[in-house]
């Protein structure tokens, strides 16, 4: 189980391949990071499994903020990921002031979406000695200018893209990078490429790690799940049937 994002390297070279999941209140986070869950991710995906909202773009400092200090209260071993949401890391500046707000919330790290046309801000952060960690491929902060979920490294030149941008973020600092919706091949030849830790979502299995929505991995988002999810319960169903339960009892 990993206790410090400095046994990241290790892991790299030796394994075990890296459990990661997120987390949004305290009740979660205290059971996994008792499971033993090597890093807690507290995405602004928040915004869509927790919120109802759409898409991510909707997700504001604030709420990181508010979700990422109940997180942190109940965690005493796994180091915590926090996402910078979107629009605030436009400027290197805006993006220390945020990054460091998250930090102040108890995060290990902090995590923004974007390669090389990120690196000014990423540059800032890691200069500033905060832990930073690096999203490439889909890029949900980017859903409405794509027009969709999109998966990469389809192309030579979607290729040449991934590559050069899981390179800029690696020799900036990064102590890893998520690898979302990429094709397996790439994500594999990445992963080789760095020295950071990868974490793959949907990129193939041969990534240094693995993270998953919780909701999707537990079954208690029970109106969309991503193919590459596997549920391994049914929350949904459950709790459906302990408050008809609940109803049958009361009214009896």
């Amino acid at each position: 189980m990993l206790t410090s994002l400095s046994q990241l390297p290790q892991r790299k070279a030796s394994g075990p391949k890296l459990a990661v999941l997120t987390a949004y209140d305290y009740p979660t986070a205290r059971m996994l990071d008792d499971a033993g869950v090597d890093l807690l991710l507290v995405g602004d995906s928040l915004g869509m499994v927790v919120l109802g909202m759409p898409d991510t773009t909707g997700v504001t400092m604030d709420m990181m903020a508010h979700h990422t200090t109940a997180v942190c209260r109940g965690v005493t071993r796994a180091p915590v990921i926090a996402d910078l949401p979107y629009a605030s890391y436009l400027t290197p500046e805006m993006a220390v002031a945020n990054a460091k707000r998250l930090m102040d919330c108890g995060a290990a790290c902090v995590k923004l979406e974007g390669g090389v046309s990120m690196l000014p801000q990423i540059r800032a952060i890691i200069d500033t000695g905060i832990p930073f960690v690096g999203h490439i491929g889909m890029l949900p902060q980017s859903v409405k200018v794509e027009g969709g979920y999109k998966k990469k490294g389809k192309t030579a030149e979607s290729i040449d893209h991934l590559l050069a941008d899981a390179q800029a973020i690696d020799q900036a600092g990064a102590a890893a990078m998520v690898l979302e919706s990429i094709v397996p091949a790439v994500a594999t030849q990445i992963t080789r490429l760095v020295k950071s830790s990868t974490i793959g979502i949907g990129a193939g299995p041969d990534t240094d790690g693995q993270v998953l929505v919780t909701p999707d991995l537990l079954g208690s988002y029970p109106w969309f799940r991503p193919p590459f999810a596997k549920a391994r319960a049914d929350i949904a169903a459950e709790t459906l049937r302990a408050v008809h339960e609940y109803i049958a009892d009361v009214q009896a």
